[in-house]
């Protein structure tokens, strides 16, 4: 890696629902130390990301507004995020209607 790109993200990131975090997150959990887990400096070393809590509106002619959040993954690695989806796409179905940008 370029030492200028140390730091930057490197592509969209990864946006989960809450649900699909929550699967998500036990899974990387047992599957890695707690400390990857609690620093986030340790999970973009180890995992290549770092974890984002994101809050966006919408306005509903039902329900009026009301707030969606997500969980976005940013990528400071690209063979690492490779690595990440081939081995955790299973827990990346997002069928509650958040999107998933893969690219």
């Amino acid at each position: 890696m370029h030492p200028a790109e140390i730091g930057k993200i490197l592509s969209k990131p990864i946006v989960l629902s809450e649900k699909a975090w929550a699967k998500l997150h036990t899974r990387l959990a047992q599957d890695n130390h707690n400390s990857v887990m609690l620093i986030r400096e340790k999970m973009k070393v180890v995992l290549g990301f770092t974890v984002r809590r994101h809050r966006t509106w919408a306005d509903d002619a039902n329900f009026g507004k009301y707030s969606i959040e997500t969980i976005c993954l940013d990528f400071y690695n690209e063979p690492k995020r490779t690595m990440f989806l081939l081995k955790y796409s299973e827990f990346l179905d997002n069928s509650d209607k958040v999107d998933l940008r893969d690219s």
